[in-house]
């Protein structure tokens, strides 16, 4: 047995049960109980946050999986609490719309005082070509919902945050960097440009005490992918299956705890050892 005295610098590791407890998050598009957003705001409320959800149906109603019922995604997301003190508040946001940026987090501000976490997992779907048919709408949509309107809240955040706890923001994308996206160049385009600025934004905003990161979730089962796809997909997961929501959002959830506040500026990329090159058996 090992009796040697424990160095004094040497901090007991600890893990609260509620690592988020009195803190506070907006997280956007989490419109649907098959989402990723919807998971990772179920996930911060378990670990005690206070949570202000994003959500814009109209959208969803226009994509095959058709939108939810919003009360109902809320009532889940109350239902994850275990900190009964905490709230969950929520608002409907085009973020396309010129300002809708700024004035949704001030609606998160004022609903749970500040926002300490800010998860930008909203995106837009469809409205999309390959280079021979995509078109300035197109790609003027694709910037404004899913490039523009991240970087505009991540501006809001910075200026309202006041060093305190907290100070975690984290993108997502969709793993463009990792193989080809056909048919999406806007989609892909957009989404791609966070990646490629969350080592600027981080380097900004680290004396600051704020972290940034950006997570792609990789191949998740959220409603898009027809059972074919999935099925022709299954020589490429080792693990057998395509992710669930909960899979990116704990790491989501992990990225704005204490435990991970040395570090930022970094890509992540949750996809199960997702092998894109695997050819079939």
């Amino acid at each position: 047995m090992d009796e040697r005295p424990i160095h004094p610098h040497d901090p007991v590791p600890e893990r609260p049960a509620r690592p988020l407890q009195g803190r506070t998050a907006l997280v956007t598009g989490v419109s649907r109980r098959d989402g990723i957003g919807y998971a990772v705001a179920r996930r911060l409320a378990s670990y005690g946050a206070s949570v202000f959800c994003h959500h814009y149906g109209p959208h969803d109603a226009e994509q095959p999986w058709g939108a939810d019922d919003t009360d109902a995604v809320l009532a889940g997301v109350r239902a994850a609490r275990t900190d009964p003190n905490a709230r969950v508040e929520g608002a409907r946001a085009d973020l396309a719309a010129p300002g809708a940026p700024r004035e949704l987090f001030e609606a998160a501000r004022a609903a749970l005082g500040r926002v300490d976490v800010l998860v930008c997992n909203h995106a837009r779907s469809g409205g999309d070509a390959d280079l021979a048919g995509v078109t300035e709408a197109m790609l003027d949509g694709h910037w404004a919902v899913d490039a523009r309107s991240p970087l505009l809240l991540a501006q809001a955040f910075a200026a309202a945050h006041d060093g305190g706890p907290g100070g975690r923001i984290v993108f997502l994308t969709s793993g463009q960097g990792q193989g080809p996206m056909p048919g999406e160049v806007a989609y892909a385009a957009a989404k791609g440009a966070l990646a490629a600025i969350t080592l600027t934004v981080a380097d900004e905003l680290a004396d600051r005490g704020i972290t940034v990161n950006t997570v792609n979730p990789g191949p998740v089962q959220t409603g898009y992918i027809p059972e074919g796809v999935e099925s022709a997909l299954a020589h490429k997961l080792p693990m057998g299956r395509l992710g669930r929501p909960d899979d990116p959002a704990r790491l989501i959830a992990w990225l704005a705890t204490d435990e991970a506040r040395w570090i930022t500026g970094q890509v992540f990329n949750s996809e199960g050892g997702f092998a894109r090159w695997r050819d079939r058996p």
